[in-house]
């Protein structure tokens, strides 16, 4: 079998050690014939520098490494002076933004034996790419061009002057087009006020281009083309407990897309699950931004409302550093992905890719509200399933009561979206089948919880629960699930906000 291709991001070397490359090289190649400057958005470890790195290989002419590949015959080969930045791996950290890029410039500068002497990112940028253009034109390739932006998204002054400064030397390219055959640059956010998007009015945002959706990532063909062989190796190891692991392996990796249409796997998530042959949260551990829990937080979201998301496609046009909008953000970093897309109403349905995303955010929402880490309550959460398995709901309420006591007091905001989505998270996390505002046609049910034997129709309220009954009573919410076969149990739920707390509850059997 070819090897995994697991952290192998420079196309050479994945070639030259015979690890599996699933061919994009249809894709590149439309993309090279078909225009000059683009921009493409996507998550983290979604194949970004893979593809730069591909598109080096090809414009350096190096034939050879792509002998097998669909492009090897398509092309003259002929070799183009490149000009390749990757923004993650110059020291913007260690050495300042305006540092890192002076030395990158004067390393690729070295390279091609040229002197430069400009002192500013953008006089060097335009000396260099004019010398190289006298051997012809230039190939720019810049990965992960936000990188110094994103890194400070909890420090916005600092944001802002790497804003400042990727401004200027960007804004380089604009006044050389003659001297560029090719530019092609990658992040994971588009920014406002950064000049490859206010000055190239011509660079091409190929992000929800459907000719390029499937761009990174590997579809349903590819998994079965390319992968077969580890797919028949996990499923002899886990056909005990995944009678179809081939279904289990889309439900929890698959489900990106970014035109509503073809949907991808996650490469970075599938490719360890091959290696470890166990269903993980491999591409979430990878890291989730403090700053994006924070702003959740402020936004007073419920969890629940994350889910099924339709906005305005236009929302994803640019990003305010100073302003950052929470659903959008949430879509650019790969935690929202398009489902489905009306293109009469210019609008799209967001909703987590998959299990993974899922059930990892719920977890990392859960512990950012509530301060809790599911990895040390489980005794706790067992309790809950027990309560609401035996339908003691006293005891189901008095484990809620404890929850929320043990929150501390500046976090709770006094919100019913606050409460909901804490109880929300719990139930979700449980494992149980919960509805959340489901709509009937005298009103919205706050949430429906299924058991086996039951189910419980919720309703919270900031203050009395005889309140939170009375709706569910006169709204006849019980009515949707009457002929279920299943106990109806109606609950209403008081938050008292000066106990910052449950402060009283209500249930009964519901008798159709």
């Amino acid at each position: 079998m070819k090897k995994l291709p697991i952290g192998k991001q420079d196309f050479a070397e994945l070639i030259n050690k015979d690890c599996i490359y699933v061919d994009k090289t249809e894709i590149l190649y439309k993309l090279i014939s078909d225009g000059f400057y683009y921009f493409l958005s996507r998550p983290r470890r979604f194949g970004k520098s893979l593809t730069v790195s591909t598109l080096k290989e090809i414009f350096g002419g190096n034939k050879e490494l792509f002998k097998s590949l669909w492009i090897y015959d398509k092309l003259d080969w002929k070799k183009y002076p490149i000009i390749y930045i990757d923004f993650s791996e110059i020291g913007v950290k260690e050495l300042g933004t305006e540092q890192a890029i002076l030395n990158e410039l004067e390393n690729i500068a070295l390279k091609n034996n040229i002197k430069i002497t400009g002192t500013t990112p953008g006089i060097k940028f335009r000396e260099l790419i004019q010398a190289l253009a006298k051997e012809a034109q230039v190939v720019i390739l810049i990965d992960e061009y936000d990188k110094p932006i994103i890194d400070y998204m909890d420090n916005i002054p600092q944001a802002e002057m790497n804003r400042e400064i990727l401004k200027n030397f960007y804004s380089v390219l604009k006044g050389n087009d003659e001297y560029i055959k090719f530019l092609f640059i990658t992040g994971v956010s588009k920014f406002s006020k950064v000049s490859i998007f206010s000055d190239l009015n011509h660079l091409n945002d190929i992000t929800i281009n459907p000719n390029f959706s499937v761009l990174t990532g590997y579809t349903e063909d590819d998994l079965e083309k390319y992968f077969s062989e580890y797919i028949a190796l996990a499923q002899n190891e886990l056909n005990e407990f995944f009678p179809d692991v081939k279904l289990a392996i889309k439900n929890w990796y698959n489900g990106y897309s970014w035109d509503g249409k073809k949907f991808v796997y996650n490469p970075f998530s599938l490719l360890n699950f091959f290696s470890n042959r166990r269903f993980d949260d491999y591409w979430f551990q990878t890291g989730t931004p403090t700053f994006l829990m924070k702003l959740l937080k402020e936004n007073n979201y419920k969890a629940s409302s994350l889910s099924e998301f339709e906005t305005d496609i236009s929302l994803f046009d640019k990003y305010e550093i100073s302003d950052i909008q929470l659903i959008p953000l949430l879509f650019q970093t790969g935690y929202l992905t398009i489902k489905k897309y009306n293109i009469l109403k210019a609008s799209v349905i967001l909703d987590y890719p998959n299990k993974e995303v899922q059930k990892s955010f719920e977890n990392y929402i859960f512990s950012t509200f509530s301060e809790k880490h599911i990895s040390e309550n489980r005794k706790f959460l067992n309790d809950i399933i027990r309560a609401l398995n035996s339908n003691d709901i006293a005891q189901f309420i008095h484990l809620f009561k404890i929850l929320f006591k043990g929150i501390a007091y500046p976090h709770i905001n006094n919100k019913e979206n606050y409460y909901h989505s804490i109880f929300y998270l719990i139930i979700k996390l449980l494992g149980f089948d919960i509805e959340t505002e489901v709509f009937t046609c005298d009103g919205r049910i706050d949430a429906a919880i299924k058991t086996d034997n039951h189910i419980y129709i919720i309703e919270f309220k900031l203050g009395k629960a005889k309140n939170a009954i009375e709706q569910i009573r006169e709204k006849e919410y019980a009515l949707k699930y009457a002929n279920d076969g299943r106990k109806i149990i109606l609950i209403g739920i008081g938050f008292s906000t000066k106990k910052k707390n449950v402060d009283d509850y209500i249930e009964e059997s519901y008798n159709s």
